[in-house]
Formats: C-alpha cells, structure tokens, sequence
C-alpha cells in the first residue's frame, strides 16, 4: 500500500514538473506576428515590484536575441547600448524593483520577406496602470520563422523627446 502511495506521488510530482518545464512557449504567443507582439507587451508590463514573465519572454526570443536603445552616460553624451536578452532582463528588474511599467502598443507597421519580418511598434508607457502616458517610442524588431513559429532576433528602440517627435506616419491612426 505504502508503495502504490508513493508511486501515485511521485507521478504527480513529475507530472507537474513536466508539464511546468513544458509551459512555455505558448502556442499562442508564437503562432502569429499579433501573438508574439502581444505576448512581449504583457511580458514587460507589471506594478512596481511584481516579477516580469521572463520565462515567457525569453520563449519568443532566439536564443542570441539582442536589445538595443540609447543610454545617456553622466556627462550627457548618448550612446547606443546592446546587449544579450537576459542581460536585459537583468537591468529591466532593477527598475522595476521600484516603478510600476505598463507599456502597450498604440501603432504598428510590418514589412514582410520571405521567413523575415520588420516590424515599426510604436508604443506608450505608463508608470501607474491606466495612468497618464509618461513617454512614447518607437520599437523597432525583427522577427523569423522557423520551426513552425515565430521568433525575435532583435529589438531596438528609442524614446520620443522634444526635438524628435514620432513620424505621423507612425502615430496613432
């Protein structure tokens, strides 16, 4: 009897380590260019303080997927900085240890070749939930398909400022 109990057990608990390891990426996420987008969206966006899905996150992207997006350095001067996903993810945790980030997309254009995609994802972040906009830009990502799914490769933005206002063209329609 103690046996059988243990059996019923341990099946469970690998059943369920399993189906977590298996959870990710979701079909949804990665079937379609909308799917993807959306599910990078929500993957970013939390209260202050709530961990990021990064395991959903890093599902969508290519295992050598680049960030990349001007950083202004103390003495002012912008410089353009790439790194590694997960490096990313790293940097991202640090913020929101502190500031809640809802980002979501307001406009999208998409060039199409081939297995290659180029999409121009304009976006708007807000600090509180349903809050003001705080700041605009523009995403810019290339994505591939392989495998029967869609992956990102790259993603490069940059934010809106006073003397470089989003194109009309990629503005809210």
């Amino acid at each position: 009897m103690i046996k059988a109990i243990l059996k019923i057990t341990l099946s469970i608990i690998m059943t369920t380590q399993i189906s977590n390891a298996q959870k990710y990426p979701l079909k949804e996420d990665v079937a379609t260019i909308n799917g993807i987008m959306k599910a990078t969206y929500e993957a970013v966006s939390g209260e202050a303080g709530e961990k990021r899905q990064w395991e959903r996150d890093l599902s969508l992207h290519d295992p050598n997927a680049i960030y990349s997006f001007p950083l202004e350095n103390a003495s002012g001067k912008t410089l353009q900085t790439t790194m590694p996903l997960k490096e990313f993810h790293k940097e991202t945790d640090t913020m929101v240890a502190k500031t809640a980030f809802y980002e979501n997309e307001i406009n999208r254009e998409v060039r199409i070749f081939g297995n290659i995609v180029h999409v121009w994802s304009t976006y708007e972040t807000r600090l509180v939930k349903n809050g003001p906009v705080a700041r605009r830009g523009i995403n810019s990502i290339q994505l591939y398909y392989n495998e029967g799914r869609w992956w990102i490769i790259s993603w490069t933005f940059d934010k809106e400022k006073e003397n470089q206002k989003i194109p009309q063209t990629f503005d809210q329609q």
